[in-house]
């Protein structure tokens, strides 16, 4: 490929898998339009919001403005939903976190729990965003064996149909007890899609709770090392009341929040590929500028040996990411290849992220250099939905036959 034609691209410097020429044209323009807004916007705030601890909410309405999830005539293609996410994270994992904190997570939990009928009130408004919500399943005492740990209780209360605040077929209303833990964005949601257990028959249903309900409390997590810009809170809820219309009728056990995650970690996937190519992007500008010995940095054989591997990571995961998305529009959703997905593609990041912070040397460790932001970012995509030894033995089960999770 010439280098003409490369600087024509979005991702010339780490796309050579060339995945980018599966988007259309007028997908490219929409995230070109996204690249020249981070560039000009984002990227100078993120160091200081970053050390603050603080999430720049002047981004977050521009952003929304950007109508980046549903921006053609017809519905967003799974590759070009992919490349919007590598696009954010490419520029800070926080950023993309908090937008696929609404474009994907919440709005898989409506896609695939609620009704039609719910859908068809609340979809329009997850996709222009006047409907904001999360996904509240981690607990404080339960990440990783949440399937069967969960401990939030949902009770169900019947009622007389039409009388005050009864909305169910009989009026009734569920009672919500419990806590939810590292919940990103809740403090700004106007519901929380919170998971419970029915007391009633021991299964897995989800509620969207507005978020200044009675008996909901939210305290911003503070001490955090990774994805300092996102705003993760501590969830109590203590004999919070939910009608049963705003219960997602389609969760009905465990089962059904599998099949979300199924569809989520695939986003996790994309994240962790954009990481590195924002840290490695990030590296490969330093180490061209930067001189030691009287010469260029990028000109020592070692620094381009390292660089040569974070651009096999990069291109690697990219060829994940890709064709698991592929896959996905198919109508093919397996567990053990979206948990392929997401390990492989982290523990790349985290070798990339660490091979960009040591090219920089000591400037790595420094805000201004921006491989620090990345190096630190990538521990907690590292570790959510699904750690690497949780998504390992997914896949172990799907190729043995055997489950090794402890019972």
């Amino acid at each position: 490929m010439s280098t003409t034609v490369l600087d024509q691209r979005l991702y010339s410097a780490a796309d050579w898998y060339d995945a980018e020429a599966l988007l259309t044209a007028e997908e490219r323009a929409v995230l070109a339009q996204l690249r020249n807004f981070l560039d000009a916007e984002a990227k100078p705030l993120l160091a200081e919001y970053w050390e603050r601890g603080e999430f720049p909410e002047q981004l977050a309405q521009p952003l929304i403005d950007l109508d980046l999830m549903e921006p053609l005539d017809e519905a967003a293609r799974g590759i070009y939903q992919g490349f919007r996410i590598f696009e954010l994270a490419r520029t800070d994992a926080s950023l993309a976190t908090w937008y696929t904190a609404q474009a994907g997570l919440f709005r898989t939990a409506i896609r695939v729990g609620a009704s039609e009928e719910q859908q068809r009130e609340w979809m329009p408004r997850v996709v222009d965003f006047s409907l904001k919500g999360v996904f509240s399943l981690t607990e404080p005492e339960h990440g990783s064996d949440i399937a069967g740990g969960l401990s939030t209780t949902a009770r169900y209360e019947a009622g007389v149909a039409g009388e005050a605040g009864g909305t169910g077929a009989d009026g009734g209303t569920w009672v919500l007890d419990g806590a939810k833990r590292w919940i990103g964005g809740a403090s700004t949601a106007d519901v929380l899609c919170v998971f419970a257990r029915d007391v009633a028959d021991g299964q897995v249903k989800a509620f969207l709770v507005d978020r200044q309900a009675a008996g909901v409390r939210l305290e911003k997590i503070h001490g955090k090392t990774s994805l300092r810009m996102m705003q993760n809170a501590h969830i109590t809820l203590n004999g919070v009341r939910v009608p049963e219309a705003m219960r997602l009728h389609n969760v009905n056990s465990f089962k059904d929040v599998a099949a979300m995650l199924r569809a989520m970690r695939s986003d996790v996937a994309w994240i962790a590929t954009g990481i590195q190519a924002g840290a490695f992007e990030a590296a490969l500008a330093y180490v061209k500028e930067r001189q030691q010995f009287g010469r260029s940095l990028g000109s020592f054989q070692l620094i381009q040996e390292k660089l040569a591997r974070m651009l096999g990571n990069i291109t690697a995961s990219l060829s994940l990411v890709v064709r698991l998305t592929e896959q996905q529009g198919w109508g093919i959703y397996r567990d053990q290849d979206s948990a392929l997905a997401k390990m492989q593609t982290s523990l790349m990041m985290r070798e990339t992220v660490a091979l960009a912070r040591e090219v920089v040397g000591g400037n790595g460790i420094t805000l201004a250099a921006d491989v620090a932001r990345f190096h630190a970012d990538a521990e907690a995509v590292y570790s959510y939905e699904g750690t690497h030894e949780i998504n390992a033995l997914i896949i172990g089960r799907a190729l043995t036959g055997d489950s090794a999770f402890t019972r």
